[in-house]
């Protein structure tokens, strides 16, 4: 099964990217790293190495965003792109926006290359 994906990710992606990077930042810095994921270029890497980066788990299947993201693979629908943020403070990746997509991807294919953008 293919995947598809946006060429960019969508608008309201940039504002749920800033909200979730305001739980470990401040406002500020939240809200320049959402500006900086805005103008950077998109890239993809694969779905296993940015779960493994993120040190986060796989969600399960009754997920319900899950379920619905994994409807819109089977459906042939176009998924929006993953915003990731570098902690290097901490050596982490922060998956700013697009978590329960990338968890839908990989119960398709581990090795998928997710289109993204990441600063």
């Amino acid at each position: 099964m293919k995947i598809k994906w946006l060429d960019t990710p969508q608008k309201h992606d940039y504002p749920a990217a800033e909200t979730y990077l305001s739980l470990t930042m401040d406002d500020m810095a939240a809200k320049a790293a959402s500006d900086e994921l805005k103008h950077a270029k998109m890239t993809s890497f694969a779905a296993k190495d940015i779960f493994r980066a993120s040190e986060l788990s796989l969600l399960g299947v009754s997920n319900s965003h899950v379920e619905q993201d994994q409807a819109r693979i089977i459906r042939g629908e176009k998924l929006s792109p993953l915003l990731l943020y570098r902690d290097k403070k901490n050596g982490k990746l922060i998956i700013a926006d697009g978590y329960h997509r990338l968890c839908a991807v990989y119960k398709f294919d581990e090795d998928a290359m997710i289109p993204c953008k990441i600063v």
